[in-house]
């Protein structure tokens, strides 16, 4: 599993509970999953199948999946419509 410096920068500038719960799903229940496609809300961005993006709460988290290599590219709050 990686991190872009994007990551952790959104990350960083989240707020208190946000920060949290982004921490609690990406860095402790991801590691538990058995496959990828358990994340909540997952959905492929592009047709060749190596961009992906989850949900959690009022956030997307997107992530660029290579092999057995997980990384996690944004963290950004769900564009209101």
């Amino acid at each position: 599993m990686r991190y872009a410096r994007s990551f952790l920068q959104d990350l960083k500038n989240l707020e208190a509970a946000a920060y949290q719960q982004v921490c609690d799903v990406v860095f402790e229940e991801f590691m538990r999953l058995k496959q990828i496609q358990d994340l909540p809300g997952l959905k492929q961005i592009t047709s060749d199948a190596m961009f992906y993006r989850f949900t959690i709460d009022n956030y997307i988290v997107g992530i660029e999946v290579t092999g057995q290599i997980v990384k996690f590219l944004r963290v950004l709050p769900k564009p209101y419509i």
